[in-house]
């Protein structure tokens, strides 16, 4: 992949020790997900010459930045990298127009066409309006816009972006996503996302890698990655009930106790994994279809939009979304005793490891 980059990211900072591999081609966008302390924002650091490698090596369009083997390492200001902050880093003195312009400076650019490059990437930006605006006075989406032109101004072949949405509050953040995306489909270069939300991810990025320790622990397109999540994390962070067992027919034995029944039979080490939302709750034991019933309590009520998330501590422990009008039918509280229900056709089995 000489066109685009590939980096073997190996970086030992004391409680951290990164091993992670990363391909993105021109046109593409990978984003990095994983929990703090994962090794996210030092896997972007590197990329960008913020900190040298303690092995392994980034290549971008063929050219090599660092490799600790024969001493290469080319410094921030010489690669062709952008870069796009959580908190933006736009000069509060300098108006909308000029810190766009300063990357182009940066470059050797002459101030004058520095300036009408940078116009015209406000313009290309819906911020023609804006240019004379200091920081101070720019919304959270128009500075993000700023910050995002400041860094495709000079052409980069590679762009990071730290949580760029961070920031922004719920209701911006949705519109500006929408924005970041278009204007990514038109970026040529290769574009690696470091974010936590995980809609960020599944709405901006080609491809997933999830980091926890250090280490690569799931990566693929972001419809796979959801749909079968490998770790407790990933399913936390895509909404899905997950367990690691021992499949034998249609019996799986979990391995944090308990057992589930799926109508797709296999044999080994799977992985289940299925909705809240396929869980129904119950008083008193069911008489219904149901292949999995199980008693629990709850210990948690969560309301999530027009939902309730109920956590029930059980075997297994399970999460059910249920109406407003079930917790107020089924009197349920943190204590109150249940039963939970799952057809065998709403759990997914998918071939798994042997448990560490």
């Amino acid at each position: 992949m000489s066109a685009g980059l590939h980096a073997r990211l190996r970086l030992d900072r004391g409680s951290l020790a990164l091993d992670a591999e990363l391909e993105v081609a021109p046109g593409t966008v990978l984003a990095l997900l994983g929990p703090n302390g994962a090794g996210k924002s030092s896997a972007l650091q590197a990329l960008a010459g913020l900190v040298p490698l303690d092995g392994g090596s980034i290549e971008l369009a063929g050219r090599v930045l660092d490799r600790p083997a024969d001493g290469t390492f080319v410094r921030t200001a010489d690669r062709e990298v952008g870069m796009v902050f959580q908190d933006y880093l736009l000069f509060p003195h300098l108006s909308a127009l000029e810190n766009v312009a300063f990357g182009l400076r940066a470059r050797g650019v002459r101030a004058g066409q520095a300036r009408r490059s940078a116009r015209a990437w406000l313009e290309r930006m819906g911020l023609d309006g804006s240019a004379s605006l200091r920081p101070g006075a720019l919304s959270g989406g128009q500075a993000q816009r700023v910050a995002l032109a400041r860094a495709l101004a000079p052409g980069p072949r590679l762009l990071l972006l730290d949580e760029p949405l961070a920031a922004l509050d719920a209701g911006t953040r949705m519109h500006v996503r929408s924005d970041l995306r278009s204007h990514l489909a038109d970026y040529a270069g290769c574009t690696v996302l470091v974010t936590h939300d995980p809609l960020d991810a599944m709405v901006l990025a080609d491809h997933l890698v999830v980091l926890e320790h250090g280490r690569t622990v799931q990566s693929g397109r972001p419809g796979d990655v959801a749909r079968a999540p490998r770790t407790d994390y990933v399913a936390r962070l895509v909404g899905l009930n997950h367990y690691r067992g021992r499949s034998r027919g249609g019996a799986v034995e979990l391995d944090g106790g308990g057992e589930l029944t799926t109508a797709d039979p296999r044999e080994g080490p799977v992985f289940l994994a299925f909705p809240p939302s396929a869980v129904s709750l119950h008083r008193t034991r069911p008489d219904g279809s149901a292949r999995n019933v199980w008693p629990g309590r709850v210990a948690g009520l969560e309301q999530h939009a027009d939902t309730v998330r109920v956590q029930l501590e059980a075997e297994p422990a399970v999460l059910a979304d249920v109406t407003t009008a079930a917790v107020a039918d089924l009197e349920l509280t943190v204590g109150s005793s249940v039963w939970a229900a799952v057809k065998a056709t709403e759990v997914r089995a998918y071939p798994g490891d042997p448990a560490p």
